[in-house]
């Protein structure tokens, strides 16, 4: 061989050993680059697969806390329960193993352990990821109770996981059901307190990870790490479980008695905001949320879980003029003897605008139009302050602004903005048209007329607790966002008071008077604005009772809404004036409040007005049962079989419980044909016809909605057969 041939094989192996050399170093380089990648930058997420493969980690639920009431009362608690999850990877795993067992066999025997449908199993068994592969965990069933938890357990069943869970439980089930609001599934609150205050209640879920062998069995000998539960904070209310109960007495006689679509009564402590009750009907069981057996939309479903007291805006009527009158006493505008005259009607830029009273109210000074409640009277004051003056106490009492109550969905409610109030507009905002508020927002006006003038938060949560070792009580949160300030002066504010109270004892709210409680309020009976659009609905209306009691001092303040009584029966004197006086009464009582009155005083003025009928003419057995149907009792003599006197005359009205004086004789046909005019303001067409027929007298009206004026006045004696004219408006006060 030559020495080139033997060059040229030396410079070959030499090129193919760079070579060898190059690749090997470039592997070991994309080796090391790889390894780097693999056990630097994903250890993280490898780390995280090969601990899921290895270990099995399960969510302890905390428990949640409880909703207490201002007395310790349970309203809502949460008991211990079980939650069954299935690991289908190791399920599938095990299924390999046991050849006597299926998926259809394995959802049977579970089906069976929890009394549940064995297709809804089966459904849950055999999902599928977006992506067609087969699911990885599934939940079977949530709060399930111990004895099916035993039963799932004794399966023996590897990847079938049994763990904590809590269930929430309502002891009062309809029982301020939209203030609490209730929980999902998942325990997570949806509405109410439960929702506001879900981060105190909620707690902090504990976690248990104990190692797994290949088969995902747990290994005997390997150590379980255990994260215990911190469990969630205990929230009292405000509210009084007593006097919500109260409440919602009335809230559902009031709904049934006027055949409305809502009614929702409020009471509050004036002095600091506390809501001692928030009653809405219709409600619903907040441990049946879902309604599932009505089959209920969303939209139905949301509608019976909405708090109306704070979620609902609607035009006020006449309770505002409570802030017109505030307005115009605090800008000095006004006086106790300033004569305004009211002859039915007023023209406002070219406008014909009309008062309740379409025959008017007459010459009246300060506190007749307040007790009158005078529409024309209040469309002065609007004049006398001026848009931007009844706008500046419009928005210092909060109106048009959400109150910050610590529930969700508060509304803002509409006010017209000062530059587009025009002079009608003037008019109609101050006797309570044209802005709409909510009932949270007018019960914090309300109180700064019961408290000396300070605006102060509304508010349900009193303090957030829980309790250590020992059990003691330990306060993490008390309630502290009140927002105080001075919007009237303590004069306005007392002077305005004893006005009210006028309007109880004498005026348009006399059904809500109760001797020695001296209540201090406002009626309004307001027309609903068309939804469509153009005007006003016809025969929907709201009526409304606002009080506080006693004037001097309030210690409490009530609002009864009613909305779309019967619009036969719709006028707020007549159907929400007695609602508050139920309120204030049952309350006081409870709360062992004493009238500065007698007992028999306080019975008497508690008793319902009784129109007598004319029981003339008929045979004692019959006047007495007639007389027994009204709560009216009997003195009667035995001459006779027939009723030929009586005294109180028929018409007249009394209290229940009355003693009727009857004279009988030996025939139906007697000579006394003298009747008394009752009152028949508020009255609709057919029961002021209904009324006037039973005692002999005949009616003539003009107009329509309910009776505004009648002339003859009540107390009147005439004699049978005398024709009453009735004037009907549309609009109560």
């Amino acid at each position: 061989m030559s020495k080139k041939k033997e060059y040229r094989d030396e410079s070959t192996i030499r090129h193919r050993m760079m070579f060898v050399f190059i690749g090997l170093f470039l592997f070991f380089v994309i080796l090391a680059i790889r390894l780097f990648v693999v056990m630097v930058l994903n250890s993280p997420q490898l780390k995280n697969i090969a601990e899921k493969q290895w270990t099995s980690e399960v969510q302890i639920s905390a428990k949640r806390g409880r909703i207490l009431d201002s007395n310790g009362n349970e309203l809502a608690i949460s008991g211990n329960v079980y939650r069954v999850d299935l690991d289908m990877n190791t399920i599938r795993e095990t299924l390999k193993t046991k050849k006597t067992m299926s998926m259809d066999s394995l959802g049977k025997a579970i089906a069976q352990a929890l009394g549940m449908k064995q297709e809804d199993v089966n459904k849950k068994l055999n999902q599928k990821l977006p992506n067609g592969l087969p699911i990885q965990a599934v939940t079977i069933a949530r709060r399930v109770e111990k004895a099916q938890a035993d039963n799932i357990k004794n399966l023996k069943v590897n990847g079938i996981i049994v763990s904590p869970d809590t269930k929430r439980y309502y002891p009062n089930d309809n029982l301020l059901s939209q203030v609490i609001g209730h929980t999902n599934s998942d325990g997570k609150g949806l509405t109410g307190v439960e929702y506001e205050y879900d981060q105190y209640l909620a707690g902090i879920p504990g976690k248990r990870i104990a190692e797994l062998d290949r088969n995902r069995s747990e290994l005997p000998y390997s150590i379980s790490t255990y994260t215990k539960p911190i469990d969630g904070k205990d929230v009292v209310l405000t509210e009084d479980e007593m006097i919500q109960k109260i409440a919602e007495k009335w809230a559902t006689q009031a709904l049934n008695d006027n055949k409305a679509k809502a009614v929702s009564i409020v009471v509050m402590n004036p002095k600091n905001g506390e809501i001692l009750a928030m009653a809405n009907k219709p409600d619903y069981n907040l441990n049946d949320p879902w309604q599932k057996d009505q089959n209920k939309s969303s939209a139905e479903l949301q509608k019976s879980w909405r708090n109306r007291a704070v979620s609902d805006a609607f035009e006020p009527g006449s309770i505002f003029k409570v802030i017109t009158a505030t307005a115009a006493m605090e800008e000095g505008l006004v006086k106790e003897d300033d004569k305004f005259n009211c002859s039915g009607a007023f023209t406002v830029a070219n406008r014909v605008i009309h008062c309740w009273k379409r025959t008017g109210h007459g010459e009246e000074n300060f506190i007749d139009i307040l007790k009158n409640s005078c529409n024309a009277g209040f469309a002065v004051l609007g004049q006398r302050l001026g848009a931007e003056k009844l706008n500046k106490y419009i928005n210092l009492v909060g109106f048009g602004q959400k109150t910050g109550i610590d529930l969700p969905g508060e509304a803002r409610g509409i006010i017209k903005p000062t530059n587009k109030v025009g002079p009608v507009d003037l008019a109609t905002i101050a006797f309570g048209q044209a802005n709409t508020v909510s009932m949270i927002q007018y019960m914090a006006a309300f109180n700064s007329v019961a408290n000396g003038g300070i605006w102060i938060r509304p508010h349900v949560m009193k303090k957030i607790v829980h309790y250590d070792e020992n059990g003691n009580e330990v306060v993490d949160k008390q309630y502290d966002d009140y927002g105080k300030k001075q919007i009237i002066s303590e004069n306005t504010a007392k002077t305005l008071r004893g006005y009210l109270e006028q309007v109880v004892s004498t005026g348009g709210g006399k059904n809500a008077f109760i001797a020695g409680y001296h209540i201090a309020g406002k009626t309004g009976t307001a027309q609903k604005p068309n939804p469509n659009g153009g005007g006003y609905a016809a025969g929907k209306y709201i009526s409304s009772f606002a009080g506080m009691a006693p004037a001097n001092d309030p210690q409490l303040t009530v609002l009864v809404s009613i909305d779309e009584p019967d619009p036969s029966n719709y006028y707020a004197g007549q159907i929400a004036a007695p609602v508050g006086k139920g309120v204030f009464n049952d309350v006081f009582n409870y709360l062992a409040f004493k009238p500065d009155a007698s007992n028999l005083d306080v019975a008497k003025s508690m008793l319902k007005d009784v129109v007598v009928p004319n029981v003339r003419g008929l045979k004692k057995a019959e006047a007495t049962k007639l007389l027994k149907s009204i709560n009216l009792d009997c003195d009667i003599d035995q001459n006779g079989d027939y009723i030929t006197d009586m005294s109180p005359k028929p018409g007249d009205t009394v209290k229940e419980g009355t003693k009727i004086v009857l004279y009988t004789g030996s025939s139906p046909n007697y000579n006394d044909k003298v009747v008394i005019v009752p009152s028949l303001v508020g009255y609709s067409k057919d029961k002021a016809q209904q009324l006037l027929d039973s005692i002999g007298l005949k009616l003539q009206f003009n107009g329509s909605g309910i009776v505004s004026e009648q002339d003859i006045e009540e107390g009147t004696q005439v004699e049978r057969g005398t024709t009453i004219n009735l004037t009907l408006d549309t609009v109560g006060d």
